[in-house]
């Protein structure tokens, strides 16, 4: 899409946002049954809700920390998709997800007192001393949702701190015989500094849904990135060069893997 056909529509579908922003105020919000978000906040382990979500760095699935550590035991692979997280150390490999881990609090209630209320009889039934996160907190005042919108601006957003990197995706094109492939829509990705090169293409594998069979090259300015690099060393180790109004831009092309 040229660059100013790109802009007429952006312009105009902001202005069509802007003109019913006071209609989409006044509605109110629609309701959907919690059962619909099953697949995204539950663990295909346990079938219960995520407690202390933790998430395979190889893969990006999800599980409870309890079971994914207790499922390595005796596996080192992945429960969903069977793929290899370590050869020896799969623990290596997984990372708490915090984010998610809030989002299945807010949309199940009473979950988080709850797991506190097990833990704190856990450690005291046992005689150990109950950690500080374990401690239940006393309720604090009932706030409405009118009172919340009230005292918080609409335009704050806060971007948590751990997202320190901006990407932008560059999709410089396929090569012939690669053509099964979506396009990417999300070109704009904020991400932390700690992710690395093969996170990146996790993304862009699961977004337009490629074969495995397809490779994708990463390049930053005219260095070929490896999957080990972290996107922090690649911003500080390329500078400015590798900036655009902010952006870490990383280029990438789907190419057939070599013959050997």
């Amino acid at each position: 899409m040229s660059p100013p056909l790109y802009l007429s529509l952006y312009g105009r579908r902001n202005h069509e946002r802007s003109t019913n922003i006071s209609d989409s105020d006044s509605e109110e919000e629609p309701k959907l049954p919690l059962n619909q978000f099953y697949p995204y906040i539950r663990c295909a382990l346990c079938c219960g809700f995520f407690i202390d979500a933790t998430t395979i760095t190889e893969c990006l699935h999800t599980f409870c920390k309890s079971c994914i550590v207790k499922h390595f035991f005796h596996s080192n692979r992945c429960p969903t998709c069977s793929i290899v997280v370590h050869q020896t150390q799969p623990l290596y490999n997984i990372r708490p997800d915090r984010q998610l881990q809030d989002i299945v609090y807010k949309m199940v209630p009473f979950l988080e007192e709850s797991e506190r209320v097990q833990m704190c009889n856990f450690y005291k039934g046992r005689g150990l001393a109950v950690p500080k996160t374990a401690v239940v907190s006393p309720p604090g005042p009932v706030v409405t949702k009118r009172q919340k919108k009230e005292n918080i601006p609409q335009s704050m957003f806060t971007i948590p701190p751990e997202l320190d990197v901006s990407l932008l995706l560059d999709f410089v094109g396929a090569e012939e015989g690669i053509n099964n492939y979506k396009p990417l829509e999300r070109r704009y990705v904020r991400v932390s500094g700690e992710a690395t090169v093969r996170h990146v293409e996790l993304f862009i594998r699961r977004k337009m849904e490629l074969s495995a069979t397809c490779q994708v090259d990463v390049v930053c300015g005219d260095h070929l990135l490896d999957h080990f690099q972290s996107l922090k060393d690649i911003q500080n180790s390329v500078g400015e060069d590798a900036l655009q109004d902010g952006l870490l831009v990383l280029h990438f092309g789907l190419v057939l893997p070599s013959q050997s």
